[in-house]
């Protein structure tokens, strides 16, 4: 429910109740007791808040209203972690926790990191106001964990811009562009990496025992497809720090390898297939995204040879890397 609050609150800021936000959503003040919403809730929530604010910058600043309360108990945990990225990794771990609505990548290079956005709507579309709160919320983050003026090098949406170049500006102080590959946040890797001066690593690992049993009372896969998905995007949020073992994987479903091997056999599936298609799903958005060599992408995928990389991306898509990036150039163009 924290994304709830948020909401309801930025809008209290600019002057709009939340029973007004919560009628043009057509949901009830009772619904606020609830231990979580359905995505579709929260997206009604969010297009009734920019309705009734007429606010064409409402997303930048929900998004930089995020603090400790809006991780939930994972706000604790994250002010105890020794690093920005060691929060990060934290978020990704348990994002179930915090939201439904989407999931964190992190695609590391030799002196910078994306963080990506990958949205994960229901039945209703999006706002875009929910993905540009997203993102200024990931610097929000940044410089409530280091207490610092954090300044990304880089913001990207995949969406149109649909407020006040000012307002862009004003949240993150970097350049920002539109109608991209993907949206996310690049931080330079010195700034992820620094230590945290209240990283506490006694009371991280309470926190941490206390947020898994959470997890796993929410997320324990129920039937195959749960598990399919469940086991999908956690493969991809676990590619930036390398590609994850099967034992990995089955500790973190909590099942026996060999129960996981059955039940994705089940589904005609196996584990190095689903690590395939997370790999595939990494490779064309860091390559369409332009900026980085494409043997360090292969590297950061995991592929020990650039060679390995190039045969992977032709049986993946039909064309080399760098056939696959003129395109991307081509169809993505930043707007003046």
């Amino acid at each position: 429910m924290s994304w709830v609050h948020t909401v309801l609150g930025a809008a209290q800021h600019l002057g709009v109740s939340r029973s007004e936000v919560l009628a043009a959503a057509g949901l009830d003040a009772a619904d606020l007791q609830a231990e979580r919403w359905p995505i579709d809730h929260i997206t009604r929530l969010w297009r009734a808040a920019v309705l009734c604010t007429q606010d064409a910058g409402f997303g930048l600043k929900a998004g930089a209203l995020v603090g400790p309360a809006s991780f939930n108990l994972v706000g604790d945990l994250l002010e105890s972690a020794p690093s920005l990225r060691a929060s990060i990794a934290l978020v990704q771990q348990y994002q179930r926790l915090i939201s439904d609505g989407g999931r964190f990548q992190m695609i590391a290079g030799e002196t910078t990191t994306w963080l990506v956005y990958h949205p994960r709507q229901g039945a209703l579309a999006f706002s875009p106001h929910q993905i540009e709160a997203v993102l200024a919320a990931v610097v929000a983050l940044a410089r409530w964990v280091t207490a610092g003026p954090v300044r990304p090098l880089a913001v990207q949406f995949s969406q149109m811009r649909i407020g006040p170049l000012q307002g862009y500006r004003e949240m993150f102080q970097c350049p920002v562009d539109f109608e991209q590959a993907f949206s996310g946040v690049l931080l330079d890797n010195a700034m992820l990496d620094a230590a945290l001066p209240q990283a506490d690593a006694q009371r991280a690992r309470v926190q941490q025992q206390y947020a898994s049993a959470r997890l796993a009372a929410l997320s324990s896969p129920a039937t195959p497809e749960a598990l399919e998905r469940h086991l999908r995007e956690w493969i991809a949020g676990q590619l930036g720090a390398g590609v994850p073992s099967r034992a990995q994987a089955a500790h973190a479903v909590q099942l026996s390898e060999r129960t996981l091997a059955r039940r994705l056999q089940a589904r005609g599936l196996d584990y190095s297939t689903l690590v395939d298609a997370a790999r595939r799903e990494s490779a064309l958005a860091a390559v369409a995204e332009g900026t980085r060599a494409l043997a360090e992408i292969g590297q950061g995928l995991g592929f020990a040879e650039p060679s390995t990389f190039w045969r992977a991306f032709q049986r993946w898509t039909g064309r080399t890397p760098a056939q696959w990036r003129r395109q991307a150039r081509r169809s993505y163009t930043a707007p003046p």
